[in-house]
């Protein structure tokens, strides 16, 4: 658990902010974010990077919301995105487009265009059609668009099968035995700036070790292309280091990565890109649940809460592990129980056969290392509001999203009765 969560006398504080005062002043179910945990995070990256070129980008699809985004922007991040929804909210968190990285398989041409008609820093490029439609409409807007190409590296991440992105069989990127003739045919194409190599090979990586094996796949393949007369300035080795979820798991070792990462790229004139996400911001979220219900089944003993997969999918789509804590200490003992949500889907739950507090209804509880892939999965499946977040800072907190009210649920809809919704 990351330290700016603790117990004190009993109760689940997040830096000096009480929990179960947030969350009766709230409601349930509702996301926290520390915004200490966060910072911290990037300026490990930070400081780990100091001395070389360097960019850290975060990637807004592990959370997007603008409290967190300009938080970040205000710590010096840029941002990776992935669609032109993200570019959007970045740049009403006061995110600088220029500090921007556009990846993704499939950018449709109003993307292409909305980014080059802001100025972002460069595109990850996954297809030679990508580049080639890039390259129209740069002409066509008389605009210039730096781009990197995309490349397996053929590196197995060793993680979850639904986030590993780096062998061959996977949809992303350019096989490296091919890339270096799409990197000619790019480099003779009009409107287009050829100066990064980039991948990404996977998520929650608890292991640098494949990302560094990239790297240096990477490193060779820039030797060949610039001794080709392509003259690659960026390397870009995208993010998917992870975060330790369950207790007996070990955080990995961001510093000493960043030296290996610094000796691989030391005199090669290279400017170093990192897109973390993830280990930026899941240890510093929780979200914040009431007890609703008690049952038990023969043997078998359920807790029923009032978030639900709707809010976290995590455990129903990876099977994942999140720490279910109590926010006011339990004086009953601990029970083993699936702690499970109100949504009609047996895949609903957050735990199952975790032994967790001996909770009762009116209890509140926090799904812990929830800042990453929590709300930003979020869901109005059932008909449920999305639930409202939180920045805490200090000993001070501020609501960054309101929970959403029976009339969001229909705007936009066409009703007969009454027209537009």
């Amino acid at each position: 658990m990351n330290p700016v969560f603790q117990y004190r006398g009993g109760m689940l504080f997040c830096e000096d902010v009480e929990l179960q005062s947030v969350a009766e002043r709230e409601g349930t179910p509702c996301y926290v974010y520390s915004a200490a945990g966060i910072r911290n995070a990037y300026l490990q990256y930070a400081e780990g990077l100091a001395g070389i070129p360097h960019h850290i980008c975060y990637a807004v699809k592990a959370n997007g919301n603008l409290g967190v985004l300009r938080h970040l922007a205000t710590l010096g991040a840029g941002f990776d995105i992935v669609s032109g929804g993200e570019l959007y909210r970045v740049l009403q968190a006061g995110g600088d487009p220029a500090k921007v990285v556009f990846s993704g398989v499939g950018k449709t041409r109003e993307e292409v265009e909305y980014a080059l008609e802001q100025g972002i820093h460069s595109f990850n490029c996954e297809s030679e059609g990508e580049i080639a439609l890039i390259s129209a409409l740069a002409r066509r807007l008389n605009k210039t668009a730096a781009i990197a190409i995309r490349v397996n590296p053929d590196v197995d991440a060793s993680t979850h099968p639904y986030i590993s992105t780096g062998l061959k069989e996977h949809k992303f990127g350019i096989d490296i035995a091919e890339v270096a003739a799409v990197y000619e045919t790019a480099a003779a194409l009009p409107g287009l700036s050829v100066q990064g190599v980039s991948c990404h090979i996977g998520s929650q990586l608890l292991d640098p070790a494949p990302v560094l094996e990239a790297a240096q796949r990477l490193l060779g393949l820039i030797d060949t292309l610039r001794a080709n007369g392509i003259n690659i300035t960026d390397l870009d080795l995208g993010g998917g280091l992870g975060v330790p979820y369950q207790p007996h798991e070990s955080a990995p070792d961001v510093p000493g990565f960043l030296a290996r990462l610094k000796q691989l790229i030391s005199g090669r004139n290279l400017t170093l890109f990192l897109e973390p996400g993830r280990s930026l911001v899941a240890s510093s979220g929780a979200l914040l649940s009431r007890v609703l219900y008690r049952k038990q089944s023969g043997q078998k003993h359920f807790i029923i809460v009032d978030a639900s997969m709707t809010e976290l999918i995590r455990p129903a789509l990876y099977e994942a592990h999140h720490e279910i804590l109590p926010l006011r200490e339990s004086k009953l003992g601990t029970v083993v129980a699936d702690v499970v949500g109100p949504v009609c889907e047996s895949s609903d739950f957050l735990a199952t056969g975790r032994e967790v507090a001996n909770v009762m209804p009116g209890d509140m509880i926090a799904a812990m290392t929830c800042g990453a892939y929590g709300f930003a999965m979020a869901s109005n499946y059932n008909a449920r509001l999305r639930p409202s977040e939180v920045l805490v800072d200090g000993a001070t907190w501020k609501q960054v999203r309101r929970r959403e009210t029976l009339e969001d649920l229909i705007r936009g809809e066409q009703n007969e009765q009454n027209g537009t919704a």
